[in-house]
């Protein structure tokens, strides 16, 4: 599956909460469960993120990952599609990770799904995941040649990584596990004459999907890439982001945030300790913020203002979109 690199601006009318898209509570829970990240990947903000102030190593608390679970099941039933734990780290350092995915899986009543870097998903932990019954795990690889990915995927090595998804796919297959495996790939300069072999090498080793997906600034933490994106969008209409009508972060400081690709704490909304999410995304914060998208007005939402990343979300009108895949293999 290929992120489009162009899309139209969509008619109006396909704003808004439609089909997947739910005004009682989101459609997608992400889990960011950790700041530590065991990387320094060139396309991702983590290694300028662990020397400024907003870094702080943090770990998310394993009770606010039951209270998330409780409230899914009581409000998120056939709405929320999926849980996702990922990160602007790596979900498996977390040293509750295992049980945190074991107990979404048992209690949420809802699909649950991984991204990793796979680079520490040994034969161990593989069986964990594994007994945990996570229905999805999403590799993020980025290069075919071990020299690319050790230029892209800096401290990793592509024949362990390779090694661990080949074993995954194996013990998926001889346990006879639902578990789906994808493997997907952030297109870039530097490896660009590799995406076809990409694509072809792990589709013929068996994962169940390669996704394809376009660079994009992390909200602006990347900067030369920002300046490129806004050259771009002076020649677009802007239109709305699909994040406040899709889905809401719970980050590693133990907050709720509305935006995933955030690594300066600019879409905080509140402490998930003092509020529930269920509450927030039917509340004032929310209707304010989808207000500014569709009538394009920041002042309040500076964050969202200064973001050149808004073209990178896709409407369901525009097309596959991740949440399509989601939501085929739930239904396959």
């Amino acid at each position: 599956m290929k992120d489009s690199t162009e899309f139209e601006r969509p008619e109006a009318a396909t704003f808004g909460f439609a089909g997947r898209l739910r005004s009682e509570f989101p459609s997608q829970i992400l889990m960011d469960i950790t700041e530590v990240c065991n990387l320094a990947c060139t396309h991702c903000p983590h290694p300028d993120f662990k020397v400024s102030s907003h870094y702080g190593a943090r770990y998310l608390d394993p009770e606010l990952n039951e209270k998330m679970i409780e409230e899914v099941r009581e409000h998120g039933q056939g709405i929320t599609k999926y849980i996702r734990y990922a990160s602007n780290g790596e979900p498996l350092v977390h040293p509750n990770c295992y049980d945190m995915i074991d107990a979404a899986v048992a209690h949420s009543g809802v699909y649950v799904t991984l991204t990793t870097n796979g680079t520490i998903m040994n034969e161990k932990r593989t069986i964990k995941l594994l007994e945990a019954g996570v229905h999805m795990i999403d590799i993020s690889i980025d290069a075919h040649s071990a020299e690319t990915y050790a230029k892209i995927r800096v401290n990793g090595d592509l024949n362990v990584t390779r090694a661990n998804v080949h074993k995954l796919i194996d013990m998926v297959e001889q346990a006879g596990a639902d578990t789906r495996i994808v493997v997907s790939y952030v297109e870039q300069p530097e490896n660009q004459s590799e995406t076809q072999d990409f694509e072809s090498y792990w589709q013929d080793a068996g994962a169940d999907h390669v996704i394809i997906r376009r660079l994009h600034s992390c909200s602006g933490a990347k900067a030369d890439l920002a300046v490129e994106r806004r050259d771009e969008n002076q020649m677009v209409d802007r239109y709305p982001c699909l994040y406040p009508w899709e889905r809401i972060v719970v980050n590693a400081r133990g907050d709720l945030a509305f935006c995933p690709s955030d690594w300066v704490h600019g879409s905080y909304i509140s402490s998930y300790r003092d509020v529930r999410i269920k509450d927030i995304w039917v509340g004032k914060f929310y209707k304010e913020l989808r207000e500014a998208h569709m009538t394009n007005s920041f002042s309040r939402h500076q964050f969202c203002g200064q973001c050149p990343d808004w073209r990178s979300t896709r409407w369901p009108s525009q097309g596959r979109a991740y949440a399509d895949l989601v939501e085929e293999m739930i239904e396959s």
